[in-house]
């Protein structure tokens, strides 16, 4: 291994004994530093959901460097971001979200949400709204404001919680829902605890709460049947901005471009992630109601920036190009389609692997599955260790704990989903003496 590199979100022990490094893509599959091909079975991290090596993006981008590299974004930005990226993006959006600001990840759309519903607030004389409601098991993200909304001990562990005023309610997994498909029946009543929360702490101090509607990194936990519903209601009852973290599940994962049309259930703000240039460039993006913006921006001074945020990335021109062509290569090839129709045989399939002794429950919605298999003791070992044998078997998932996910690019096909339920199939196999 390289002396100088220092590898993140990683066991390094453990990835110098074994590296799992990656040297090309195409379509379906990864290649590693030994040629081997790799089913990708996760679209990178959920971005690449158009497969990977798509020569419609690289040559957008190419051509886009050649003509600007960087404009400033403090006060100014790149036209096409302007002029294209939000429109499309807007296009795609339930009807009354219809403002969106291009930033340059996840994380980065996660923090410019919360900062917008403070300044929604604030405006509206009502600057005592400061908290946010959140999900334990949650993930929003390594900025510190999503470390403070992601209900994940760990990472509160690793450097605390220095945003005060963050609660969270209870997530949705219970045992009655085990091994059901699409949205369990049980477990709406979960959502009262945003009403525990307001009787805790008043309404009129919460600002906004956060969820994603498949709470993916979590292990994929569905929502119940009437769950997302209930929220809305809550937070229309209370003055509560309702936030939809869309970073895993928006652009087709659920076979829709957004999983609130999926739901049904309109939020006031969505966040999206690096699925809108197929992981190609770092981009992100918040869209909000136009409500939240006229009221942020009716009440700004004319002498004084009415959003007081940005980052010096923001609507970067090889982001926004890359941006144009995926959206075009979505529409073109009716991926969120193909994605509502594939999901059937997905989803049976994967299922299919319940009799194994190892697996304790699957859960899985439109394009994305969770395996969950039985600890090993250690809560968390035995999931990582199967990621590393997936990957030596030729099959390469992302695990949250000890549950396995599956999240396969837009463009599979049925042949792509037997291949990985094989390997799947093998590998588990062999935990059977040890479940």
């Amino acid at each position: 291994m390289p002396e100088h590199h220092s590898m993140p979100f990683a066991r390094h022990s453990d990835f110098e004994q074994e590296p799992r490094l990656f040297a090309q893509a195409d379509a379906m599959c990864f290649s590693d530093t030994r040629g081997r091909p790799i089913l990708d079975g996760c679209s990178g991290l959920f971005t690449s959901a158009a497969g990977h090596r798509r020569p419609e993006i690289a040559d957008a981008i190419y051509k886009t460097l050649k003509e600007i590299d960087f404009p400033p974004s403090f006060g100014g930005g790149y036209r096409q971001s302007f002029e294209r990226v939000a429109s499309r993006i807007a296009q795609l959006t339930p009807q009354s979200i219809n403002r969106v600001l291009v930033c340059a990840s996840g994380s980065e759309a996660v923090e410019t949400a919360m900062k917008i519903c403070l300044a929604f607030h604030r405006v509206r004389r009502e600057g005592q709204r400061t908290m946010f409601v959140a999900r334990e098991g949650a993930n929003h993200g390594f900025n510190l404001g999503g470390i403070a909304l992601s209900g994940n001990v760990d990472k509160r562990r690793a450097f605390g919680s220095h945003l005060h005023g963050v609660v969270h309610m209870r997530h949705t997994w219970l045992p009655e829902n085990r091994f059901v498909k699409g949205q369990p029946e049980n477990g709406a009543e979960l959502a009262e605890d945003l009403q525990r929360m307001v009787n805790v702490y008043g309404a009129e101090n919460i600002a906004a709460c956060f969820v994603e509607p498949i709470a993916g990194s979590t292990g994929v936990l569905v929502p119940p049947q009437g769950y997302l519903e209930r929220l809305r209601e809550l937070c229309d009852q209370h003055g509560i901005v309702l936030v939809f973290d869309e970073v895993i599940c928006a652009l087709g994962r659920t076979g829709t471009a957004f999983a609130a049309q999926s739901f049904d259930v309109t939020p006031d703000i969505i966040t999206l992630g690096q699925a809108l240039s197929n992981g190609t460039q770092a981009i992100g993006a918040v869209a909000i109601k136009q409500e939240i913006y006229d009221a942020i921006s009716s009440a700004s001074r004319e002498d004084a920036e009415e959003f007081l945020h940005t980052y010096i990335s923001w609507t970067h021109p090889a982001a926004c190009a890359a941006a144009l062509a995926t959206l075009d290569i979505y529409q073109q090839e009716c991926l969120f389609e193909r994605a509502a129709e594939m999901s059937s045989y997905f989803l049976d399939a994967a299922f299919a692997l319940s009799d194994l002794p190892v697996i304790s429950d699957i859960r899985g919605y439109g394009m994305l599955v969770g395996i969950e298999l039985a600890p090993d003791h250690v809560s968390g070992r035995r999931g990582h260790e199967i990621q590393k044998r997936l990957f030596e078997a030729g099959l390469y998932v992302t695990n949250a704990g000890d549950a396995v996910i599956l999240a396969p690019a837009l463009i599979c096909d049925k042949r792509h989903i037997d291949e990985m339920c094989a390997i799947l199939r093998k590998v588990l196999a062999s935990q059977v003496d040890h479940a």
